[in-house]
C-alpha cells in the first residue's frame, strides 16, 4: 500500500475509486491491462489519502443530485479497507448531502457498513452489485485466491434482499474451457434466484484478454491449468473478445431463466436502472 494525494475523486459521470490496483489476485482481471497506466505493482494498492476532503468538497457544490459509482476499476472493499474506512466515510458524505450510490464488490466486508447502505436507500437510493464467475468455492480459489468465495457472496445478497436492498450480479468473466458449462451456469442462476437479484448483467459467455491482463492470465493458467494456455492461443490468437464455445447455449439458458423469473438482464435496462437518481418523499403524520 502506498498513499498519495489526489487532484480529484469524483469523474463527470459520478465514478469514484478511491483505490487503485488490487489484492484479490483474480488470474482474468481486466484491471492489470496496460491501457489503464497503472505505473505501480498491481497489487501494491495506491490510496488516494485526501479522498473523503475531495468528495465533501465536491458534493457540497453539486447543485444537481445523482448516483455514484464506485467499484469500476479497483474493489472498494478491499482487505486494507478494514482499518482505512475511507469507503465507509464516503458513504457517509454520500447520506449527508443526499446522493445516491450504486457499489460494486467481491467482498463480503460490504456487511460492516450495512447501516449506511440502508440509510441511504431509505433516503435516495444504494444499489449493491456482486461479481459472481464460479458456483464453487474451490474453484473459486483457484482464479480468485484472495477473495471471500461465492457461497459468502450469495450470503451477503441475500441478507441484502431481507433489508430491501436492491442488488444486481455481474455475472462474469466466464472463462472458457474453465467456467462455460451448463452446471456452473444454472448453479449460479439458483443462487441468484434464491437471493431475489433484481437484475442480471452479462456480455456474452466468455472474457477479455488485452496486452498486459493477458500475459498474467496466461502464467496463471500454467501454474493452475496446466497445457491450457495453449488451447488459447491456438483457438483465440490475440483476439480482444475470448468467446466460449458453448455460447449460444448458454446465453439461451440465461435469457430463458431471467424472464421466467422476471429479473432484469438487458444491459440498457439495467444501466438505465442504476443511473436513476430516486428522491424519497417521507410523509410526517401528525397526531392531531
Amino acid at each position: 500500500m502506498h498513499k498519495v494525494n489526489a487532484k480529484h475523486i469524483l469523474s463527470s459521470s459520478g465514478n469514484m475509486n478511491i483505490y487503485r490496483g488490487c489484492t484479490h489476485g483474480c488470474i482474468y482481471c481486466d484491471s492489470r491491462s496496460s491501457c489503464y497506466n497503472i505505473n505501480h505493482n498491481f497489487e501494491d494498492v495506491e490510496v488516494k489519502q485526501n479522498a473523503l476532503v475531495l468528495l465533501e468538497d465536491t458534493l457540497s457544490r453539486k447543485r444537481k443530485k445523482s448516483m455514484i459509482f464506485t467499484g469500476s476499476m479497483s474493489d472498494p472493499y478491499l482487505p486494507l479497507e478494514k482499518d482505512l474506512k475511507l469507503t465507509r466515510g464516503a458513504l457517509e458524505l454520500v447520506y449527508k448531502y443526499g446522493f445516491g450510490i450504486t457499489i460494486l464488490t467481491k467482498s463480503d466486508l460490504i456487511l460492516r457498513d450495512l447501516d449506511l447502505i440502508k440509510k441511504i436507500n431509505e433516503k435516495t437510493k444504494c444499489v449493491v452489485q456482486m461479481t459472481l464467475t464460479a458456483s464453487d468455492d474451490l474453484m473459486s480459489k483457484k482464479i480468485e485466491p484472495n477473495v471471500c468465495p461465492p457461497s459468502k457472496r450469495i450470503e451477503a445478497l441475500k441478507i441484502f434482499r431481507d433489508n430491501n436492498i436492491p442488488t444486481v450480479v455481474w455475472l462474469g468473466p466466464i472463462l472458457p474451457f474453465i467456467l462455460d458449462t451448463e452446471k456452473n451456469i444454472r448453479l449460479l442462476l439458483d443462487m441468484m434466484i434464491e437471493a431475489k437479484v433484481k437484475g442480471i448483467l452479462y456480455f456474452g459467455i466468455g472474457m477479455t484478454l488485452r496486452d498486459g491482463n493477458r500475459q498474467y492470465y496466461y502464467s496463471q493458467l500454467d501454474k493452475e491449468f496446466p497445457t491450457l494456455k495453449e488451447k488459447y492461443i491456438k483457438y483465440y490468437k490475440d483476439n480482444y473478445f475470448i468467446g466460449s464455445f458453448n455460447h449460444s447455449k448458454l446465453i439461451k439458458i440465461l435469457d430463458e431463466t431471467c424472464e421466467k423469473h422476471n429479473i432484469m438482464h438487458s444491459s440498457d435496462e439495467i444501466f438505465a436502472y442504476l443511473k436513476n437518481f430516486e428522491e424519497k418523499e417521507y410523509v410526517q403524520l401528525s397526531l392531531f
